[in-house]
């Protein structure tokens, strides 16, 4: 596989995605006593303006990845769109947009 470096800076996005989320999420669960609870997580989302500014960012942003990857992935006739809002919703949107974009790329260097 020979990887572009646009390739390379995704995977690398999409591995700090994955381990700055999950590294706070880890602690979230220990503070929850060993257990994720989505409304506590939700409603701790939520807990002061700067937190609650950061999540509705992260929502908009989320649903307007969304819309637009599905279109994207259409247009470029990528298989499996349904794999990344599972990703998103179960890893983190700063995993699945980042592998989201090296699959497009993939894809646009396939096309030619």
């Amino acid at each position: 596989m020979n990887l572009t470096t646009r390739q390379i800076v995704y995977l690398a996005l999409a591995l700090i995605g994955l381990i700055s989320t999950w590294y706070f999420n880890f602690q979230f669960m220990r503070e929850a006593g060993g257990s994720f609870s989505a409304v506590d997580f939700v409603r701790a989302g939520y807990a002061n303006a700067a937190s609650s500014s950061l999540t509705n960012d992260l929502l908009v942003a989320l649903a307007a990845f969304l819309v637009w990857s599905f279109a994207e992935a259409r247009r470029l006739q990528m298989r499996r769109w349904w794999v990344y809002p599972a990703l998103a919703f179960g890893i983190a949107f700063a995993f699945a947009f980042p592998v989201f974009l090296f699959v497009r790329e993939r894809r646009l260097q396939a096309l030619g």
